[in-house]
């Protein structure tokens, strides 16, 4: 770890997330389309110069490659608007919303009329050489343990194709993705060091979650992270799809720079799967900026944003399930995070036996420790719910529930006397017989030999208590 106080060290945000629904300028839905597509199209793009007669220098580099774009569609998820043969729909009002929602969660201001923009962009990521961007709102802040971080800007923009292949000569993207809604925050260079950057991250990243109309899953949401050290320059390293990665990619790339013999240069890079950095391009500049004319100037009346029902913090959230039942932290905050929150309440609900932390314990982890056991998946159904019932009333214990999730996902029917408890009469005679036989083993090894003789048809706490109540380890 470096000493980032004496290096000087100052770092900022740039966080994306996807919206549902319908794409920001079109009808087409939201959804990210794989496989073979419906069809291709190949283009070549190249830079202009700006009204000033500038060129941008990171469009200029992406010119210099020489590539051929060729773009793969799909007729569930693209139009004409998507390949630049359409002029833009009316903005997607409810994405517009969404984003101002956000802005006022954040404390931040709305701006009085929103007028979007064209920012040039001509490494193929979209087909018009240019993406549509708009600043909604300014001035905003987060509460962080190192103080307020200042929230500079809140922007509602297209989001990009997705890349899937790239030579020498030409680069391959799925445009099922682009012109899906996407929210751009940016910070201030308050942040102090990489575990700063990442307590940030993960609190816009909570207040984002707070909102309906949020996409979830691996690829929603992205960080960009700008960095910068004495006498070096500003580094903005893109990609992040996990905010735990983030200090031990800084830190590498401090490293990079530290060793670094020539002067640095301001540039993009991106973060790579080993945690090390990888030059992209030149910093972009205000050259790339200028007018969207075919989309009207939309004006944001105060009295619209009064009407907005913002919703309660997941942080609040989080707290007022953790205290209404009892539960830790950890388990408030990945039931939330799992969109499991009304689950688990049924789940409590019906079992008034189990303590709340048990239940949660295995709504969160029963799957996950399933599937990486047996590479199969159970689901939060109604089924799931009964087994924990069954639990709830001792007809079967926890030891059997593996055997009965296995039997389920291999269409076996469900019959709870396969699995239900050992008489307790005659568990207790088991328990002396085997005392009996076998003086000679301790504690640990007397339950072994119950639980693999009974695997599934005992409860361990009950095996445990009458183990002692008929030996010398009580």
């Amino acid at each position: 770890m470096h000493n980032y106080q004496q290096l000087q060290f100052k770092s900022g945000l740039e966080i994306h997330q996807q919206l549902e629904g319908k794409k920001l300028f079109c009808d087409c839905p939201t959804i990210i389309k794989d496989g073979t597509p419906d069809f291709k199209i190949r283009r070549r793009l190249r830079a202009s110069a700006s009204e000033l007669g500038e060129i941008d220098q990171a469009a200029l580099h992406e010119l210099k490659k020489e590539k051929e774009f060729i773009y793969e569609g799909y007729k569930e998820a693209n139009c004409l608007i998507d390949i630049d043969e359409e002029p833009p729909k009316k903005m997607n009002k409810k994405a517009l919303e969404t984003t101002l929602k956000l802005a006022l969660l954040l404390k931040a201001k709305p701006l009085d009329y929103i007028q979007f923009m064209r920012k040039i962009v001509i490494d193929g990521s979209n087909t018009a050489a240019f993406q549509r961007t708009a600043l909604i709102a300014v001035n905003g802040e987060i509460e962080t343990s190192r103080g307020n971080v200042k929230i500079e800007s809140v922007c509602l923009e297209e989001e990009s194709a997705k890349k899937v292949n790239d030579t020498e000569t030409e680069r391959r993207y799925n445009i099922s993705r682009l012109g899906i809604p996407l929210i751009e925050i940016a910070t201030d260079a308050s942040l102090q060091d990489p575990e700063h950057v990442k307590e940030a991250a993960v609190k816009i990243g909570m207040i984002l979650r707070s909102l309906e109309g949020i996409k979830r899953g691996i690829g929603s949401i992205r960080q960009d992270v700008n960095i910068s050290i004495k006498n070096g320059a500003r580094i903005e390293i893109k990609g992040f799809q996990d905010y735990r990665n983030i200090p031990k990619i800084i830190d590498n790339e401090i490293t990079r720079q530290l060793q670094e013999k020539k002067k640095q240069e301001a540039h993009v890079r991106s973060a790579r799967p080993d945690f090390s950095t990888q030059y992209e391009r030149p910093m972009p500049g205000a050259a790339r900026m200028y007018v969207e004319t075919d989309i009207p100037l939309h004006k944001i009346a105060k009295d619209y944003l009064k009407t907005l029902h913002l919703p309660e913090l997941l942080e609040e959230q989080m707290l007022r399930l953790e205290e209404t039942f009892k539960i830790d932290n950890t388990q408030a905050k990945d039931l939330l995070k799992e969109n499991l929150e009304e689950y688990f309440k049924k789940a409590s609900l019906l079992c008034s036996n189990l303590k709340n932390t048990y239940i949660a314990e295995l709504i969160l982890n029963l799957p996950k420790e399933f599937k990486k056991n047996h590479n199969k998946t159970i689901h939060h159904d109604d089924f799931f719910l009964s087994i924990l019932e069954h639990l709830d009333k001792r007809n079967i214990a926890k030891e059997s529930l593996e055997k009965i999730f296995l039997d389920k996902v291999n269409n076996k029917p469900f019959n709870i006397k396969n699995y239900g408890l050992k008489d307790m009469k005659e568990l207790e005679e088991e328990i002396k017989i085997l005392i009996k036989e076998k003086p000679e083993l301790n504690f640990q090894a007397l339950m072994g030999e119950l639980m693999k003789k009974n695997r599934g048809k005992i409860d361990g706490k009950t095996a445990a208590e009458l183990i002692k109540k008929h030996s010398i380890f009580s």
